[in-house]
Order: structure tokens, then C-alpha cells, then sequence
């Protein structure tokens, strides 16, 4: 699994596959924002650690950085408790959070469980999931649980600094293979 991982990290990243969308016109494509360094946070909305530390990072992220450099995308990717996380709660808690950045809703093969498509495409292990996409479109950063803003803000920082067509200097996320779904203060693990 790691060397797949690894190879995932290194390549292009995998377009979104979202059933609808928050906080936005019309639907986002990962091609639409090349040319801007892509914040992209998963989240559940009853996961301690998107609560308290993913989903408020994305939110400083969106207010700090130039929305015509940097696009900070929100991706609702539920693995548990299907059946009380569908988009009409998931309205009001983007609603009372006061949520402005643009929020995938992450989309099923079929009916709602299991793991949604896009959590599959990038091998999530949970929530909060934090992915890097370059300029380019290339994954830099693909970390399962918190990075510190101090971390996060540099490597954006660094994305910006890049031209387009430069190597990638690949992060590894060193999680561990998937169990059982468990939440801590941290996160939620699949």
C-alpha cells in the first residue's frame, strides 16, 4: 500500500467526483484551477478533529492567502454515519460555521456508504485529510490528520514560489493502513 501511495503522491491529482457543491455558482474541476496552488481539506461534520482543527485551518487559510493564488477547497467525505451526514445537514452546519470557501459534497457509487469516490481516488485514511496540489496539478502534500499552520503555511508558501513545470518534491504521509473507523481529538480514522 505505501508504494502505491507514493506513486499516487507523485502523480497528477485525481479529479474531484462530487453530487453537488456548497458555496459556489457552478460545480469546481481541479483543471479549472490550474495555475493556483490547491488547498484541498476533507471533512466530516461530526469529526472532533475537522471541528476543532481542520475545518477552522481551511477557513484562516481562505481569509490569509490571495483567492486568485491559492484556492481552498472543502471536501464533505463521509465514511460513517451515512444516514445523519447527508447535504441537508451538512447546509446548516456550513451555514452556522459561516463557511465561505467552496465545499464538495464527495460522491457514491451507488447508495450512500461505504467509502465516497473521491476519499478512494487519493487513498484517504480519514478525516481530516489535508492534499497540496501544485500549480500544475501535481500532489505535494497528502497528510492524513492535523499539519500545523506554521508547516502548511510554509509549503504553501513554497508552491507559490515554484514555476509551473518544476519536479515535485513529494511529502509523504506517514499514517498507518486503515482499520476500523475510530474518532479521537485528532481525527476520524476509516
Amino acid at each position: 500500500m505505501k508504494e502505491t501511495k507514493d506513486a499516487l503522491r507523485a502523480s497528477m491529482a485525481p479529479e474531484l467526483q462530487t453530487s453537488g457543491w456548497l458555496n459556489t455558482p457552478q460545480p469546481i474541476t481541479l483543471d479549472s484551477l490550474r495555475g493556483k496552488v490547491v488547498v484541498l481539506h476533507t471533512f466530516q461534520i461530526f469529526c472532533p478533529g475537522c471541528i476543532q482543527m481542520g475545518i477552522p485551518q481551511a477557513q484562516r487559510i481562505s481569509q490569509e492567502f490571495d483567492p486568485n493564488r491559492v484556492a481552498v477547497i472543502g471536501m464533505h467525505t463521509v465514511f460513517e454515519h451515512h444516514e445523519v451526514m447527508g447535504r441537508d445537514a451538512l447546509e446548516v452546519f456550513v451555514y452556522e460555521y459561516r463557511l465561505r470557501f467552496p465545499i464538495g459534497i464527495d460522491k457514491y457509487d451507488g447508495p450512500a456508504q461505504g467509502v465516497p469516490l473521491t476519499m478512494r481516488a487519493y487513498q484517504m485514511q480519514g478525516t481530516p485529510s489535508l492534499v497540496l496540489i501544485d500549480k500544475g496539478g501535481r500532489i505535494r502534500l497528502h497528510k492524513f490528520g492535523h499539519v500545523s499552520d506554521l508547516t502548511l503555511g510554509f509549503s504553501i508558501g513554497a508552491l507559490l514560489s515554484e514555476e509551473t513545470d518544476e519536479a515535485p518534491d513529494v511529502t509523504a504521509d506517514p499514517g498507518t493502513d486503515a482499520g476500523n473507523a475510530a474518532c479521537d481529538e485528532d481525527g476520524c480514522s476509516i
